[in-house]
């Protein structure tokens, strides 16, 4: 009987021990998320305006972070010449939609500083990439698109 009262103080002591209950997590909505990085500038229309088409139709349900690098770099700053080509939005008014719909837009800070530019060069809503901005644009999956 000693043995036996001994076991059942251990189970009551192992089971005061335990990990406490941990709450059930209600499930959180998140959004996938779109990539586009454009490398184009203004010697190819098509290639520029084209992603930025994609990008706003995919901005009404999807999280989208656009990332301008090489010549793209160009094309974000205040004094760049606008770009229109066949049915596409021009340049300049797709930027001002797609920053008015929450799209981020990233300027490669290697390539404006090979290309002279400065952070005050860029257009009002524009921003300079930084690095963990990348992974917390969006909660779901991610699907990229290179122009």
């Amino acid at each position: 009987m000693k043995k036996f009262s001994l076991i059942i103080l251990a189970l009551a002591m192992m089971a005061s021990c335990a990990a406490p209950e941990q709450p059930v997590k209600e499930p959180v909505e998140v959004n996938d998320g779109v990539f586009i990085h454009m490398t184009h500038g203004h010697d190819n229309p098509h290639r520029v305006l084209m992603p930025l088409q994609m990008a706003a139709m995919m901005a009404t349900d999807k999280d989208v972070l656009i990332y301008m690098d090489i010549d793209a770099v160009k094309l974000l700053t205040k004094d760049a010449e606008d770009v229109a080509y066949a049915h596409f939005t021009p340049l300049k008014e797709s930027l001002a939609n797609l920053l008015e719909m929450g799209v981020t837009i990233f300027a490669c800070p290697g390539c404006m500083k090979a290309h002279e530019i400065e952070e005050a060069d860029l257009m009002e809503g524009i921003q300079v990439a930084q690095k963990e901005k990348f992974f917390s644009f969006t909660d779901g999956n991610m699907v990229s698109l290179t122009y």
